[in-house]
């Protein structure tokens, strides 16, 4: 027997509570998934871009040569917000790319007198100033600004080693003089002299990472 009337009425509403309750369900559903992939994503892109020291690092005293000829200090860039980054002339693929970037840092904090920027080589053998001298040539470093620093190559290496880079002395495909790890990156060291962050030297949008950040160190006390 068909029901009544009344009864249709009563269940046309339930079943389309019903059915709105799975709408939301799968709404909710198909959101929280979107959320964990974007959450993924932005994880993703964190690790890209802000790479986190492997230890408290702070940049230790050094006396070295740069490509001018003159001797730079740790008194030289006291106070200064540092970019740091490593080379060897002889490197001719990722190098090349990190001095690229450290270029265009150079030309976005032209008007910035409380920044400066250091490349350290990790071949002083090869890299005298004369040659760093062309390197620096190459990228339009400005030697009142940009120092590329050789040296003493058990200081060198003592200083990139505790004010920087891991070693991989394990590593039998490590043909990087002094067997360093991540020459590839570019460090930010705040004005007291602590390495707050790297930065990976071969990405184009590394330069401007690595202004913005300057500028919120700058608001640090």
């Amino acid at each position: 027997m068909p029901p009544a009337a009344g009864e249709q009425k009563s269940s046309s509403p339930r079943g389309d509570e019903k059915l709105f309750l799975v709408i939301v369900l799968a709404l909710a559903a198909i959101a929280g998934v979107g959320s964990w992939f974007a959450a993924g994503a932005l994880r993703r892109h964190d690790a890209n871009h802000f790479i986190a020291p492997d230890q408290p690092r702070q940049l230790e005293d050094f006396s070295l040569t740069a490509e001018n000829g003159n001797t730079v200090t740790r008194a030289d860039v006291r106070g200064k917000i540092l970019a740091v980054s490593f080379l060897f002339t002889s490197c001719s693929l990722t190098c090349p790319e990190v001095s690229k970037r450290m270029a265009e840092i150079q030309r976005l904090t032209t008007a910035d007198e409380d920044v400066r920027l250091l490349s350290l080589t990790v071949d002083p053998r090869t890299d005298t100033p004369a040659v760093l001298m062309k390197w620096g040539a190459r990228f339009g470093a400005e030697t009142n600004r940009w120092f590329l620093l050789t040296g003493d190559k058990m200081q060198l290496h003592q200083l990139i080693g505790t004010s920087f880079l891991a070693t991989e002395t394990n590593n039998p495909f490590n043909s990087m003089p002094g067997n360093f790890a991540g020459t590839e990156r570019i460090a930010v060291v705040d004005k007291h002299g602590k390495v707050r962050v790297y930065f990976d030297g071969l990405r184009l949008e590394t330069p401007a990472a690595v202004v913005t950040e300057m500028e919120l160190l700058r608001k640090e006390k």
